[in-house]
């Protein structure tokens, strides 16, 4: 099972319109299970580098099938190993603010990545998201996180 046109139309609503309500140019991104993309957004203003870090935010969240605040720990506690596995895949995977992982029923069914505003900001926005359209948010830790 896989995030849907329809949804990732509604997931670009949502991040826009909140985007707009903080006064932020913003890029979203939204990939299915497997980290493709399935749209991105750069809204007007939004700086042009940002469409390329929201995809990598949601193909981080995807792929590793944990919002990209979780992976901090882990590149923090063993930065080689990290840095390795960050080049593996289509997009980098990057340990920051921002991506989130798409889970319903207990199934990823893909990964969201906001740009264009503090991390923070971007954290708010994909949490929002999350929260309006009922996905889950619970995640297990990952193996050495800290407690």
């Amino acid at each position: 099972m896989n995030v849907t046109a329809v949804e990732a139309a509604e997931i670009i609503r949502i991040a826009r319109e909140e985007s707009e309500r903080i006064g932020k140019a913003m890029s979203i991104a939204v990939v299915d299970s497997g980290g493709y993309i399935v749209t991105v957004l750069r809204m007007d203003g939004a700086r042009p580098i940002t469409p390329k870090i929201a995809l990598s935010k949601a193909y981080s969240a995807a792929a590793m099938q944990r919002p990209t605040k979780m992976l901090k720990d882990w590149a923090n506690s063993d930065p080689v190993f990290f840095s390795q596995v960050a080049t593996m895949g289509m997009e980098p995977i990057v340990a920051t603010l921002g991506g989130v992982t798409l889970k319903r029923d207990g199934q990823i069914i893909g990964g969201v990545g906001i740009s264009g505003g503090s991390p923070q900001e971007d954290q708010d926005i994909a949490d929002k998201v999350l929260a309006e359209l009922g996905f889950e948010a619970e995640f297990a830790a990952w193996a050495g996180a800290k407690k």
